[in-house]
C-alpha cells in the first residue's frame, strides 16, 4: 500500500510540473522564454602549456540563449578568458551560471522546497492557504487547510496509515484521501513558476561535476555569433621515428598525439597545434580561496637513462686540421660528413622486415609562424569522439645530421652512447619528445630531444656502444705561486691550481668512428688545452676525438684557475714566509726583504722563547714554595728542618727577583724587536 501512494505522489508531483510549465506558456508573448540555440565546435587549438582554446560558431535569429555545460574545474579558465560576439548587430545582454554554492541551499531559496524529497502531502503542507484544483475524480477547487494521517484497516488484521488533504471549498470544508486524487493545479502563477525553477535546479544538479552557463543574445534578424575560450586540457605531444642508413639521407618522421577529453565528440573540427611556453595559470574566481602546498616527488635514478643533450652554446667553426687528420688515417672527407660513427647495425634476419618511413605516410599539418610561437595546422578538419586520442602525422622530411658516439662519463664510466647530431633543416619547430632510431632498417634505441628551432642542433644519445672503451685519468691537483707583492706587512699572492684529466679512448669496431667527449665546464676554470676551441654548452665542453678502425686516442684536457689569497706576513711563521722565499715567481726584492723578514721574526721568535722559559722558572719555584710553607705548618718553629724551610725558602726569593728582572728586561727587547717588524714591515712596498 505505501508503494503504490509513493507511486501516486510521483504522478501528481510531475503533474504539478506539467501544469506549471503549461500556465507559464499561457503567459503573454513578452513573459515567454528566448528559444535555445546550438552553436557547434568549430576550432580546436592546443597548446604545448596545456591549455587550449575552444571556438564555437553558428547563427541564431532574434533574441536566443544558449546554455552551455562546463565541468567545474574549467569555470574558472572560463571565467578569466570567454570571448562572446554577436556580430551584424546584434549584442550580448548578459552571461550567467550557476552558482558555487550547494544545489541544497539554491532549493532553500524557492518557495517549494525540494530538498528532502518530499511526498505528496509534505509537498501540500508547504503551500498551505494556497488555491488549488483538485481532481479525485471529479474536480474540486478550494483552499489547503492541512494534510493529516487517519489509520485505517486493510484486510482482518492489517492497519496502514492514509494521507487526507483538508481543503475549504464553497460548500465547506472537505477530507480528501490522496490516494484517490488523481491530479492537482495550483491557481498561484508565481508559485507554479517557483516549482518550475526548483525541479530544474534538481535536475540540473544530477551531474554535480558540470554548471550550466547562459548567453543571452538579443539583436533581430539572423546573425552570426560565436563563443571562444580557453580551459585546461592535456599537454599534446609529439614522437619522432628517425631513419638512418648509410645510403640514404637520414629521415625524421614526427607525430602529434592529441586528445579529446572533452564530454562531446569533435566533428569536422579545425585543429591547430602551438608549440612554446606561453604563460598560463589558475586563478580561483569561482570559489574560497586557500593556501596550497606543492607536491614534492622524489626522483627516482636507474642505472641508464635516456639522455637530454643541451644545446651549444658556441658553434665552434669545423676545424679543417680534424678533416685532415681522418684523411692521414684512410677516412675519406667526404665520407666523414655521412659516417662519422660505428659501422652500421648487422643485416637483419631475412625474417625481419626493414623499416621504411618514407612510404606511406605524408604530413597534415601546415606549419607557420603564430607571433612568438610556432603552429602546425592540421590541413583538414577532423573527427574525434569524445575521450579518444589520435595520433597526427606533423613532420615527414628528410633531415641534416652525424653519426657519432657520445662519452659522458657521469652516464656511462665505461662506454659511450651511440649517438646522432639532428640538425633541424625541415624549417618546423620540432616539439621536445622521444625519438624511436631505425638504423638500417631495424630498431637501434630510444633517444629524447628538447624543442628544436629551425636551424638549431641537438645530440641523439640512442644505445650503449659496447665496441668503444673510455678510460678517464684525473692526476692530483697542482698549486704554484703566479705573483707575489709586499703591501704595508700584507703579502698579496695569486696561486694557480692547475687540474688535468686524460681520457684514453679504444675503438674495437671495424670502422673509423668520431667519439665526442663531455668534460664537465666550471665557469672559475679556464680551459689551456687543447688549445682550439670546442663545442660548449651550458654544463660540459665537448670534444671530437677521431679514432680510426682498431686503434686508440688520447685526449688531454688541461684547465687552470687563479685564487687571490692575502697573508699577513706580522702573524705568519717562518716557514710559511718561507714557501714564498722559495717560489720561483717572487722577485729577488722582495726575496730580500721576507729574508730579512725571517730573521727578524726568529730573533722576535727567539726573545719570546727565552722569556718563555724564564717565566716557566718563576712558576715552578712559586709551586716548591707552597710545597714547602704546606709542610712548614705541620713542623714545631724551632725544629731543625723548619729552619732548612726558612733558608730554602730566602734562597728562592733571592732566584725568583732575579728572574724577574731578567723577564723585564727580555719583555723590552721583546717589545722593541716587534715595533722593528712592524716599522720595517709597514715600510715596505715591493711588486
Amino acid at each position: 500500500m505505501n508503494r503504490v501512494v509513493c507511486l501516486i505522489s510521483a504522478v501528481l508531483l510531475l503533474s504539478v510540473s506539467l501544469a506549471a510549465r503549461a500556465e507559464v506558456s499561457k503567459g503573454d508573448a513578452g513573459a515567454k522564454a528566448a528559444p535555445q540555440a546550438l552553436l557547434p565546435l568549430s576550432e580546436v587549438v592546443l597548446y604545448s602549456s596545456g591549455v587550449g582554446y575552444f571556438q564555437r560558431d553558428g547563427s541564431i535569429d532574434g533574441k536566443v540563449d544558449v546554455e552551455l555545460r562546463f565541468k567545474v574545474d574549467n569555470i574558472n579558465d572560463l571565467l578569466k578568458s570567454m570571448i562572446v560576439q554577436d556580430f551584424d548587430g546584434g549584442h550580448v545582454s548578459a552571461v550567467t551560471y550557476d552558482s558555487r554554492d550547494p544545489v541544497t541551499k539554491t532549493l532553500k531559496s524557492f518557495a517549494v522546497d525540494l530538498t528532502t524529497n518530499p511526498g505528496l502531502g509534505q509537498l501540500l503542507e508547504q503551500i498551505r492557504g494556497e488555491r488549488i484544483e483538485v481532481a479525485a475524480p471529479n474536480p474540486v477547487h478550494g483552499v489547503i487547510v492541512g494534510v493529516e494521517k487517519k489509520r485505517e484497516k486493510v484486510g482482518d488484521k492489517e492497519v496502514v496509515e492514509v494521507e487526507y488533504l483538508n481543503m475549504l471549498t464553497a460548500d465547506g470544508l472537505r477530507s480528501l484521501p490522496l490516494n484517490q486524487v488523481q491530479r492537482i493545479q495550483l491557481s498561484n502563477e508565481q508559485l507554479n513558476a517557483e516549482l518550475r525553477q526548483a525541479l530544474e535546479v534538481l535536475a540540473s544538479s544530477h551531474d554535480v561535476q558540470k554548471k550550466t552557463v547562459k548567453l543571452e543574445f538579443d539583436g533581430k534578424g539572423r546573425r552570426r555569433v560565436r563563443v571562444a575560450y580557453i580551459v585546461e586540457t592535456p599537454v599534446w605531444k609529439t614522437s619522432y621515428r628517425l631513419a638512418l642508413s648509410e645510403m640514404k639521407q637520414p629521415f625524421l618522421q614526427g607525430w602529434a598525439i592529441v586528445e579529446n577529453t572533452t564530454d562531446e565528440d569533435w566533428e569536422n573540427v579545425k585543429l591547430s597545434l602551438i608549440s612554446g611556453r606561453p604563460i598560463s595559470f589558475k586563478m580561483d574566481l569561482y570559489e574560497p580561496l586557500y593556501v596550497k602546498r606543492p607536491v614534492v616527488v622524489s626522483q627516482l635514478y636507474e642505472s641508464l637513462r635516456p639522455q637530454v643533450y643541451e644545446q651549444a652554446m658556441e658553434e665552434a667553426a669545423e676545424k679543417p686540421r680534424e678533416i685532415e687528420a681522418l684523411g692521414a688515417l684512410g677516412v675519406s672527407p667526404r665520407l666523414l660528413a655521412k659516417r662519422a660513427m660505428p659501422s652500421p647495425a648487422p643485416a637483419a634476419p631475412s625474417r625481419l622486415a626493414e623499416v621504411e618511413l618514407r612510404e606511406g605516410v605524408t604530413s597534415a599539418a601546415l606549419p607557420k609562424e603564430a607571433g612568438e610561437l610556432f603552429q602546425y595546422a592540421i590541413s583538414t578538419p577532423i573527427s574525434l569522439a569524445r575521450q579518444k586520442s589520435a595520433l597526427l602525422p606533423i613532420v615527414s622530411e628528410e633531415v641534416d645530421g652525424q653519426k657519432l658516439s657520445i662519452y659522458n662519463e657521469r652516464v656511462h664510466a665505461k662506454h659511450p652512447l651511440n649517438g646522432f647530431r639532428l640538425k633541424n633543416s625541415t624549417g618546423l619547430h620540432l616539439s621536445q619528445g622521444p625519438i624511436t632510431v631505425f638504423d638500417g632498417g631495424i630498431y637501434a634505441g630510444d633517444g629524447r630531444i628538447e624543442d628544436l628551432p629551425p636551424g638549431q642542433e641537438r645530440l641523439i644519445g640512442y644505445a650503449l656502444d659496447l665496441k668503444t672503451e673510455v678510460v678517464p685519468q684525473a692526476l692530483p691537483e697542482k698549486e704554484e705561486v703566479v705573483a707575489a707583492s709586499l703591501r704595508k706587512g700584507v703579502l698579496l699572492v695569486t696561486r694557480k691550481s692547475i687540474d688535468e684529466k686524460t681520457y684514453q679512448v679504444t675503438n674495437r669496431d671495424q670502422t673509423q668512428k668520431v667519439v665526442l667527449i663531455e668534460h664537465p665546464l666550471r665557469p672559475d676554470w679556464r680551459l689551456i688545452e687543447p688549445s682550439e676551441p670546442p663545442e660548449r654548452a651550458r654544463d660540459v665542453y665537448r670534444f671530437k676525438v677521431p679514432i680510426a678502425a682498431g686503434s686508440g686516442a688520447r685526449l688531454r684536457v688541461r684547465e687552470e684557475k687563479q685564487i687571490q689569497q692575502t697573508v699577513r706576513v706580522q702573524d705568519s711563521g717562518s716557514e710559511t714566509i718561507g714557501y714564498y722565499v722559495q717560489s720561483k715567481q717572487v722577485s729577488p726584492k722582495l726575496k730580500e726583504a721576507l729574508q730579512k723578514v725571517i730573521g727578524l721574526r726568529d730573533r722576535l721568535d727567539q726573545t719570546a722563547a727565552h722569556r718563555g722559559r724564564l717565566e716557566q722558572q718563576v712558576k715552578e719555584i712559586g709551586q716548591e714554595q707552597a710545597r714547602i710553607r704546606e709542610n712548614m705548618a705541620k713542623l714545631a718553629q724551632n725544629s731543625e728542618l723548619y729552619a732548612r724551610y726558612v733558608s730554602k725558602l730566602g734562597q728562592q726569593e733571592t732566584e725568583i727577583e732575579k728572574l724577574r728582572k731578567e723577564i723585564d728586561t727580555l719583555k723590552a727587547t721583546e717589545d722593541k724587536q716587534k715595533r722593528d717588524l712592524t716599522d720595517y714591515l709597514l715600510a715596505l712596498d715591493i711588486d
